[in-house]
């Protein structure tokens, strides 16, 4: 019996891998589901199993899972494709007979009204339906999509959204992976659903206000309407569809979707979560 993590080479994964072994959780009983073996060198040179294996290539995952493991689903990061892929990573843990599916879903479940939630909830569908033990895993936004992109707002001075005065109660990646280590390696998870977002929701002229106060430089928020927004995305480089989900997310936002406060997750992590203000200092000192 192992604890797996699929997604194991990305930002999160690899957070949650580090979480796990500082939780004393011994290298041998860990394993990596990763594409590439050589993105993951890393990994296996600490003692990890890697277990290859590709979200889109439903045979390759036969292999990944073994009866009895905990296994970490981190959703699939290709958009629109995202269905068949979990499907095939579902399947493939009920056919081992895993003990345990935790599946990093998004704050708010079947309730969540936006088009980048629709797979997760087909996804969470899935699952129930599998008769698998699971956990649910609603992730609510990190602080990172906004402060990995800060440089816009520093060129600009401005923080562009179309949000108006919705508020976010994101959480930093370290703080949701915090979570998904304990529901891994702790007990009395199956079943459950946690709404995972930050103790605090803040808006966008308060976000703002924190980068001008963190930066000394002069920022405002320019609340726009979603068609100057999307143009805004898309002369920046961001692809239409992308850029188009992005602005529905603000659209979310100003409904007030992704301010939830449950305290689920510092109640996992056992700790405040993280603030914005921390990281956006983070963000900014690199």
């Amino acid at each position: 019996m192992s604890i797996v993590v699929t997604g194991a080479t990305g930002n999160l994964g690899r957070l949650v891998i580090e979480g796990l072994l500082a939780a004393r959780v011994p290298a041998e009983e860990i394993a990596a589901v990763v594409r590439d073996k050589e993105r993951a060198a890393d990994l296996a040179e600490r003692g990890i199993e890697l277990r290859i294996a590709d979200y889109s290539a439903p045979e390759t995952l036969r292999g990944a899972f073994a009866a009895g493991d905990r296994v970490l689903m981190i959703s699939g990061s290709e958009v629109g494709r995202r269905v068949p892929q979990h499907r095939a990573v579902v399947d493939a843990a009920r056919e081992a007979g895993v003990a345990l599916l935790a599946y990093t879903g998004i704050l708010g479940g079947p309730d969540a009204d936006f088009e980048l939630a629709a797979e997760h909830k087909v996804t969470e569908q899935l699952i129930l339906d599998s008769g698998l033990p699971y956990t649910f895993l609603r992730n609510g936004w990190y602080h990172e999509n906004y402060t990995e992109h800060l440089a816009p707002a520093l060129e600009h001075g401005a923080v562009v959204a179309s949000a108006g005065e919705g508020r976010v109660a994101s959480a930093s990646r370290a703080d949701y992976a915090a979570a998904a280590v304990a529901v891994l390696t702790g007990e009395g998870h199956e079943g459950k659903v946690y709404e995972l977002s930050g103790d605090v929701a803040w808006s966008f002229a308060e976000y703002a206000a924190v980068v001008a106060a963190l930066s000394g430089k002069d920022i405002s928020y320019a609340d726009v309407p979603a068609e100057q927004h999307l143009a805004v995305l898309t002369g920046a480089g961001v692809p239409e569809p992308m850029a188009a989900l992005l602005v529905d997310v603000d659209s979310a936002v100003g409904r007030g979707r992704l301010a939830g406060t449950s305290g689920d997750l510092a109640r996992l992590i056992g700790r405040p979560t993280t603030g914005i203000a921390d990281a956006v200092s983070a963000a900014l000192k690199g």
